[in-house]
């Protein structure tokens, strides 16, 4: 796997352990006008932005979207990192994103992921987070992320697993997010859903591969079905 543009956060301990024993992630101090980092607030602020992207125990999120955080940091903490240098590797990771990444699949096709946005909060919420995450990560050690397999083809299952609820709106399956498109307001038809669901878009990323092809269509069937109501 290339990576290109800004150094990411990687899935593994051992990614973040090299970083933080390079002393990447040192470069942004974890703080916002001298204001101390609320981790209450941080831990409120992860649920509702980055949950549903990321696996995280302490906060009761399981997302698939992008690295399991514990298991990011599990060696790092269990090596004794000092907390500061996670917190800063976490700030320094909101405020950039994640660059593009590039991967070859079994077939060899040659993809490039939507990355995660540069400064997805920003400010004291950024401090705020970055400070919880550091709190938390790895704390209990390596952790299992869900899989896509365990939805079924349950389209309500699907839409809340796999993070949509965390950017979309709608009502039926109570999600109010607002980073991506308000599917209440825009009722799609069940092609439309389709085809954004396996191509991705702006933030959104591609799930062909992720969801199979009856998960896409059964996500796709639900949404359109219940979008408006």
């Amino acid at each position: 796997m290339r990576r290109f543009g800004r150094v990411t956060i990687g899935g593994a301990g051992l990614a973040a352990a090299a970083l933080l024993a390079s002393g990447c992630g040192t470069g942004g101090v974890a703080s916002a006008g001298g204001q101390a980092p609320d981790t209450a607030a941080g831990q409120q602020l992860f649920a509702t932005n980055c949950g549903t992207c990321h696996t995280l125990s302490e906060a009761g999120t399981t997302g698939t979207i992008g690295p399991n955080l514990d298991n990011a940091f599990a060696a790092s903490v269990a090596q004794g990192y000092p907390q500061s240098s996670i917190e800063n590797l976490v700030l320094d990771q909101i405020r950039l994103g994640s660059g593009q990444v590039a991967t070859y699949t079994t077939n060899k096709k040659f993809t490039v992921q939507t990355p995660m946005p540069a400064n997805i909060l920003k400010g004291q919420d950024a401090v705020n987070v970055a400070a919880y995450v550091a709190s938390v990560a790895g704390s209990n050690g390596y952790t299992a992320s869900v899989s896509f397999a365990s939805f079924g083809t349950d389209g309500l299952k699907i839409f809340t697993g796999a993070g949509c609820a965390g950017c979309h709106t709608l009502a039926a399956a109570k999600a109010t997010g607002v980073r991506g498109t308000n599917l209440d307001q825009l009722k799609p038809s069940v092609s439309l859903v389709v085809h954004q669901v396996t191509v991705g878009g702006g933030i959104m990323p591609a799930f062909q591969g992720k969801l199979t092809p009856a998960q896409i269509q059964a996500v796709a069937q639900y949404v359109s079905s219940n979008a408006g109501k």
